[in-house]
């Protein structure tokens, strides 16, 4: 079992930053690849950015790339999202999922554990 628990959601203006974090616990922590979903009202969750195991890959939606970076902490246990020049169209509740594989899935159905998600709006 793994255990996740996301913070830093808010409210920011368009241009803005924000950082998410995902505390971990339970299972160990390097055998789990890490990703951030997000769900706007009315839409499916899609995929944002994931992390393997080792830390070493990393892989980004077109929507987000060269604006989000996912990082992972071993040493705390946390799988972190950097989001810099925010746009309206992000706002969703942000979700930190953790997948038993070394290389993590893209789609929302490979992955075995949710945490409870963070909202993120942000203002035009």
């Amino acid at each position: 079992q793994v255990q996740l628990v996301e913070s830093g959601g808010g409210l920011v203006q368009a241009g803005g930053s924000l950082r998410l974090s995902c505390a971990a616990s339970g299972r160990t922590f390097s055998s789990v690849a890490m990703g951030w979903f997000r769900q706007a009202p009315g839409k499916e969750r899609e995929f944002v950015a994931a992390i393997s195991r080792s830390g070493g890959s990393t892989y980004y939606a077109d929507s987000v790339k060269g604006r989000f970076t996912i990082s992972r902490d071993a040493a705390k246990s946390t799988v972190n999202l950097q989001m810099n020049s925010l746009k309206p169209e992000d706002t969703a509740v942000y979700y930190c999922a953790a997948a038993v594989t070394s290389q993590p899935p893209r789609s929302a159905g490979g992955y075995n554990y949710w945490g409870q998600g963070t909202q993120v709006t942000v203002s035009s």
